[in-house]
Formats: C-alpha cells, sequence, structure tokens
C-alpha cells in the first residue's frame, strides 16, 4: 500500500453527537467551543439526522493547525457526548469510513451517500 502524505489533509471536521435528554450537554459544549477556539468554524445545531450522521449533530470544522490543541481538550470535555471526528482530504468515503477518530461509542453512519473514488 503507498504511503499517504498528511499534507492531503486540509482540515478536519468534528461532528459532536447528541438527543434530546443530552441537548443541553451539548449546547454547553458549542459554547466552550465557541469561547476557546475563535479559529474554530461551527455549523448548524441539527435536532435532525443530516448526511450520513445517525444522531442529531453539529459540526465543528477546523484547520490542521488547531488538532494539537482542540482535539486533546474536546477529548478531556466532550463529556459523555459521542464525538466524530475526520479528516478532509479528496476522499469523503476513506474520510468517514476509513480515517476517522471515535470518542464515546462508534454509530454505525449511513456511508450511502458517498461513491467510492
Amino acid at each position: 500500500m503507498a504511503e499517504r502524505q498528511t499534507d492531503q489533509i486540509t482540515g478536519y471536521h468534528a461532528h459532536v453527537y447528541f438527543d434530546q435528554s443530552s441537548r443541553e450537554a451539548a449546547w454547553a459544549l458549542r459554547e466552550a467551543i465557541v469561547e476557546r477556539f475563535a479559529a474554530a468554524e461551527m455549523g448548524r445545531f441539527h435536532e435532525k439526522l443530516v448526511g450520513p450522521h445517525p444522531r442529531w449533530s453539529y459540526q465543528v470544522a477546523f484547520g490542521p493547525e488547531l488538532f494539537a490543541e482542540f482535539v486533546p481538550w474536546l477529548m478531556l470535555n466532550r463529556g459523555d457526548l459521542v464525538v466524530f471526528l475526520h479528516p478532509n482530504t479528496d476522499d469523503d468515503l476513506r474520510d468517514h469510513r476509513d480515517w476517522p477518530l471515535w470518542m464515546g461509542g462508534m454509530p454505525e453512519l449511513d456511508l450511502s451517500i458517498f461513491k467510492p473514488k
């Protein structure tokens, strides 16, 4: 297998999953992220299923330069929330299926929306 280079990663998405019972915790985490990480871009707070995600969620988009600070902080401050984190390369299917990091449980994604390359 050919080695892939990390410079293919243009950024990351962290998807914070929640439901009705964890909504307030998700919102509090979101506010803490906004306060602490100005360079992160916050997506919509979806109280419905969106894309491949099997639970309600919101997205945090951030660049490679923020990874070393943001990801450890998120690991320690997510509480009981599940977080799905993936790189952004030129291959959405592999980004979501082969290269993600999970914090908490690992619910199954609906990958049918992505076409293999």
